[in-house]
């Protein structure tokens, strides 16, 4: 049992080794249990505790969101015992992460969500968030549910350049 919860969180900090950079604790359960099950839930629940307890693993909270990122003491924990974690899990992680990097961090650092309001309009609220900060936060009032719908599916698209256009906008002195 000891060697099991060792390669558990020889596991998680390999992933956070491989992912470099901050995690949300929501996409960190999706990326490690549902989408992969490199873990069970109860597994990875234990070894996230035990590794931020450790001080492997740091815990932030921004906004209502937790994130977990690897510190200089489980990167080096993670090299120096990388060998337990058997070969052919670290070409699945590595490949997978190598693969979905950009989707993963797109998922967490453009948050979307609308709501109806009492006069039957909705409120958008878009954000661009990283784990320091909101580096952008837009809200709209739409018509309809249909044009509400349609700024939430496409903000993960359209945010960079939003957020580029309006920067540029309002923000260059050149412009």
């Amino acid at each position: 049992m000891q060697e099991k919860d060792t390669t558990n969180k020889l596991i998680l900090l390999f992933i956070f080794d491989k992912l470099d950079m901050p995690v949300t604790d929501t996409t960190l359960i999706d990326l490690v249990t549902s989408s992969n099950e490199w873990l069970s839930f109860l597994d990875f629940q234990i070894s996230l505790s035990d590794l931020v307890e450790s001080n492997f693993l740091y815990r932030s909270v921004q906004d209502t969101s937790v994130y977990y990122s690897i510190t200089p003491n489980g990167r080096m924990c993670v090299s120096h015992f990388y060998n337990k974690i058997p070969s052919s899990l670290q070409v699945e992680i590595s490949e997978y992460i190598k693969q979905n990097r950009m989707a993963l961090r797109r998922n967490q650092e453009y948050y979307r969500h609308y709501s109806k309001n009492p006069d039957g309009t909705f409120t958008v609220i878009l954000k661009i968030v990283d784990p320091v900060q909101t580096t952008l936060e837009i809200k709209i009032n739409a018509p309809t549910d249909v044009s509400a719908k349609l700024a939430y599916s496409r903000w993960t698209e359209k945010a960079a350049r939003t957020y580029f256009w309006l920067h540029e906008q309002l923000l260059d002195e050149d412009t």
